[in-house]
């Protein structure tokens, strides 16, 4: 089996997708990240645990020396905001990207990815694992296997809530004032409930509405944040005329994941805060084998059970990091929904959803970056809620309601938490 030479970029959670690539297959050969602190931290972390030969191994600050290397293959796992250029520069180099969610953080990069790849011998995966929990696999298999009928409507939730006393979480994930996470917008970080229904049913959304639920932080929370909004509720429109509803990174209710598919003849839902399974058919149209309401732990049924128990996020990361080293291997692009169109689909939804919010649910249409109309129409569109690479100012407000911003008191818990 041909090796594959793997460079990680990004220290903290391109640390973690590390342990999956090397249980893959892959070959962890360097390492890039600007903040030398983490960059040092993460090589000693991955060397005790013998994921890298420290004798086959480098760490860069600089990406294009990173480069130069020698690599198959990149996993993109910077800043939230910040994939795209360095996307580009692997497929002018013909290098194969694993991408950290979203593509992309503008439209016009989405266009840019877009052209950037149909010049290039690169493969490319958006590393979205919430397809491949236990549950979403499961409801996919159902879906796949036509007993629910045609599927018309699908929910999805992600739910990230953090408490004011979880400053691990602050310093590990918020460590600076101007940090991404202060001003991504409700729609943003979408992949995680939206990417599982794409997969299930095979749909790709063309029309998106979003509403705002504005809800800050409580004035003794530790706070450097300036989106109010607790939430948002994202609807599509979908290619096959199905809807769905979802959320970005949600913080109502408990932490957790829930999705429900609904068909024809009957749905299927993961019972929130579990893994379990619950498959619903009509007393008319049950199938053969099954009950009206089938309530079950879904098994894994995968040859490699014993490195998907290992991996994070409830199993789902090795079964990525399989997924994007076989496509390298055999040297073809991802499906639906871990392709490059599916991947700036996603994020247009993200983008344009977010403009939806600000203007109180006026629809906005999603391009089909296949058509160059389309893409002309985009190509120039810089519009983000986001501080650049650059440091240059956002240019839309992050909030439905730009004059929000942190009280003087939350700064403070917030800077006192940090230099700690």
């Amino acid at each position: 089996m041909k090796e594959i030479r793997v460079g990680i970029f990004g220290a903290g959670r391109g640390a973690d997708i590390s342990y999956d690539q090397h249980m893959a297959g892959g070959k962890i050969v360097a390492l890039c990240d600007f903040h030398k602190g983490r960059r040092e931290d993460a090589v000693r972390r991955l060397a005790k645990d013998k994921v890298i030969d420290e004798n086959d191994f480098t760490a860069y600050e600089d990406f294009d020396k990173f480069l130069d290397h020698g690599l198959d293959a990149v996993v993109i796992a910077n800043y939230f905001n910040e994939h795209a250029p360095y996307i580009i520069k692997c497929f002018e180099r013909g290098i194969h990207v694993l991408t950290e969610c979203i593509s992309n953080s503008t439209m016009a990069e989405g266009v840019e990815l877009i052209r950037a790849h149909e010049k290039s011998t690169s493969i490319f995966m958006l590393a979205e694992n919430y397809p491949q929990m236990i549950f979403n696999r499961e409801m996919k298999k159902i879906c796949d296997g036509g007993s629910l009928g045609k599927i018309l409507y699908a929910e999805g939730e992600y739910n990230h809530p953090t408490g004011a006393a979880d400053v691990d979480f602050i310093r590990r994930y918020r460590y600076f004032e101007k940090h991404w996470r202060h001003f991504s917008g409700a729609t943003y970080y979408v992949t995680h409930s939206l990417a599982p229904l794409m997969a299930a049913s095979g749909a790709t959304p063309k029309r998106v509405i979003a509403l705002p639920i504005f809800s800050p932080y409580e004035e003794d929370y530790p706070n450097a944040c300036y989106v109010g909004d607790n939430s948002a509720i994202i609807t599509t429109l979908n290619d096959d005329d199905s809807v769905f509803k979802f959320v970005g990174c949600s913080k109502f209710g408990a932490h957790g994941n829930s999705y429900r598919i609904c068909g024809t003849k009957g749905q299927i839902e993961n019972v929130r805060g579990t893994d379990k399974i619950m498959l619903r058919y009509n007393d008319w149209n049950i199938p053969e084998g099954k009950e009206e309401i089938n309530f079950y732990e879904p098994s894994w049924n995968d040859f490699d059970e014993d490195k998907i128990i290992k991996s994070g996020h409830g199993g789902a990361d090795y079964p990525v990091a399989r997924m994007f080293l076989n496509c390298v291997r055999e040297n073809k692009q991802p499906l639906h929904p871990y392709d490059l169109h599916s991947a700036v689909t996603m994020s247009s939804v993200a983008i344009l959803g977010f403009r939806s919010m600000l203007e109180k649910g006026v629809p906005y249409d999603i391009p089909d970056f296949h058509r160059e109309e389309d893409r002309v129409k985009w190509e120039n569109d810089r519009l983000s809620p986001f501080y650049g690479p650059d440091g240059s100012a956002p240019t839309l407000p992050c909030c439905s309601r730009p004059d929000y911003k942190p009280s003087e008191h939350q700064l403070e818990l917030y800077r006192n938490i940090i230099k700690d």
